[in-house]
């Protein structure tokens, strides 16, 4: 099925049963978490997305529901080594499996391999879209080589002339020195 933005609602068993999908294209800046963290959020920085929800069989023999998402899109950032503008391409493929609570999620999760999330009736695609996006940010955003040259060393003509400056406790050596020889009186 064909959506402008993903679902906030969606009932993940009776769509898991009957192995709807859901794809679209819309504009990172629908997403305002996301969009704190761009340079630039622009409302022609476009979001691929798709979501099939299936069945599975589990190691009990019941059908599970299961999600594969997949996004593409491109995130406009500021590199931090250059502090240009640096663009960075973003495709991710996940896959969740469904269980019916939070307990059996934590339970659950340390022994397998996909991710788990809890079977709902309202289930909300498009938040679970924006938390993938806000993951796949680097932490830190930068070329793989930058346009211009990054200066790696910094100078400051100042900074040698303040060395020749007096220490102002250059005094208090001499005066402690006095006060040990005893001719300092108190």
């Amino acid at each position: 099925m064909k959506q402008e933005l993903a679902p906030k609602r969606v009932d993940v068993k009776a769509t898991a049963l009957a192995g709807q999908q859901f794809e679209g294209v819309e504009s990172l800046s629908n997403y305002e978490r996301l969009a704190q963290d761009l340079r630039d959020p622009e409302p022609e920085l476009i979001l691929n997305w798709s979501a099939q929800f299936e069945t599975r069989t589990g190691a009990t023999g019941a059908a599970e529901p299961w999600l594969n998402l997949a996004l593409k899109t491109r995130f406009p950032l500021l590199c931090q080594r250059c502090l240009g503008p640096v663009d960075l391409a973003v495709s991710l493929a996940r896959e969740f499996r469904f269980v019916a609570t939070e307990a059996l999620a934590e339970a659950q999760d340390d022994d397998c391999e996909e991710d788990l999330l809890v079977q709902a009736r309202d289930f909300d695609l498009a938040g679970l879209i924006e938390d993938e996006l806000v993951m796949a940010l680097p932490l830190i955003p930068r070329h793989e080589t930058c346009p211009t040259a990054v200066p790696m060393s910094a100078a400051d003509p100042d900074f040698d002339a303040s060395n020749e400056k007096p220490n102002p406790f250059a005094g208090l050596s001499g005066m402690l020195n006095g006060k040990a020889n005893g001719k300092l009186k108190s």
